[in-house]
């Protein structure tokens, strides 16, 4: 392992990596990483697989296959998505069997377009985890109010899960209190649930681009004095309520029976101002029992000139309040910022995976009628 790397873990960072492709897999690359202990574990998203599959030639077999056969463009995508996590599971099987079920932890995420659908949700959820077939595999499922149903229900069942696209303190607090209900309804069914596993990705840069942009149009020397400030203190404060919850009874019932901890997964980790260090949101939010899932620029940047400094996180809680509290005094008004940023997550997703559908079609169609 990297040195660098060494030291997030022992900080209590896990690092994972935010993409997969076939190309990737096909090379070896993943295997490569996985091996030299570079990453624990993948995550995955719609405008991931939009970007995987329309910009290479390694899906043209199987979509040629897919159309013999008449798939739909639906189940077409579930299959090639499938594949892919399939085969990453594997790859990542013996980090996973060596943590006990903790890392080498691969992610995939239900249709964008079932966000605020629950019953379209658990079902979707379902068919993946059959499809996959892997014990460490999360099903992926936006933070949305029909989704956090679905992910008790999930959890309920015994499926792992990734709850994604969360932004803001007050929709964490009801993620935490989905995985914790959703937990003890496994243990009443009867589901062991040391194998149920779960992370919860709380968004980090989209949100600094966001306050920057509205710090930016104020212009003042106490406005420009907070940019590049909210993010890393909305996601200290999140770490603050994830430990108040461990310390809580329901959680601590839980514990006694041999549940995993619902660990904080930090995505959008990848830094889009370049005036920032593109490092800033790996080492500043190192704490135990996390997750950074980082883009493989960020990756790349942190192992070459990351300087991680241990814990970064506990010890700040006071500190990011107060950096609230000024947002709050010139006017920026953070949970609805948040808010906002969830509706356009969302957005972006179903956007990314209706165009992949269109591609697929348009492929399944050329395919099914190569003389046309």
């Amino acid at each position: 392992m990297n040195d660098t790397l060494r030291r997030l873990n022992d900080a209590g960072t896990a690092v994972w990596l935010d993409d997969l492709s076939r190309d990737r897999l096909d090379s070896g690359e993943l295997a490569r990483q996985v091996g030299e202990g570079l990453i624990a574990g993948v995550t995955t998203n719609p405008t991931i697989f939009h970007q995987a599959i329309t910009d290479s030639s390694a899906y043209d077999s199987q979509l040629a296959a897919l159309a013999r056969l008449g798939s739909t463009p639906a189940d077409a995508l579930r299959l090639l998505t499938c594949t892919d996590v399939r085969r990453a599971a594997d790859i990542l099987r013996p980090i996973h069997d060596a943590t006990g079920g903790v890392d080498g932890m691969v992610s995939i995420e239900v249709a964008p377009g079932l966000a605020h659908d629950t019953a379209g949700t658990l079902a979707e959820a379902r068919l993946l985890h059959w499809l996959v077939d892997r014990p460490n595999v999360l099903i992926k499922i936006p933070a949305t109010d029909a989704g956090l149903s679905a992910v008790a229900d999930c959890l309920a069942e015994g499926i792992s899960v990734n709850v994604t696209l969360i932004f803001g303190l007050a929709r964490y607090r009801q993620v935490m209190e989905a995985h914790l209900d959703g937990l003890e309804r496994a243990a009443q069914a009867g589901h062991e649930v040391s194998r149920i596993a779960s992370v919860a990705s709380f968004f980090v840069s989209r949100v600094d681009a966001a306050v920057d942009a509205r710090l930016d149009k104020r212009d003042t020397a106490q406005t420009r004095a907070l940019r590049g400030r909210a993010a890393i203190a909305n996601a200290r404060l999140a770490y603050e309520l994830h430990e108040q919850v461990r310390s809580g009874q329901r959680w601590q019932a839980l514990a006694a029976l041999g549940a995993q901890p619902q660990r904080p997964l930090w995505a959008s980790t990848g830094v889009k101002d370049p005036a920032y260090d593109d490092t800033r949101y790996v080492v500043e939010l190192a704490a135990p029992d996390t997750v950074n899932t980082m883009p493989a620029a960020t990756l790349s940047a942190v192992i070459d000139h990351g300087e991680p400094r241990g814990d970064t996180v506990r010890g700040q809680y006071e500190q990011s309040r107060s950096t609230l509290e000024e947002l709050g005094a010139v006017g920026i008004a953070l949970d609805t910022i948040t808010e906002e940023l969830e509706t356009d997550g969302v957005a972006r997703f179903q956007d990314s995976w209706q165009q992949l559908t269109a591609d697929i079609r348009s492929v399944l169609g050329a395919e099914e009628n190569p003389d046309a």
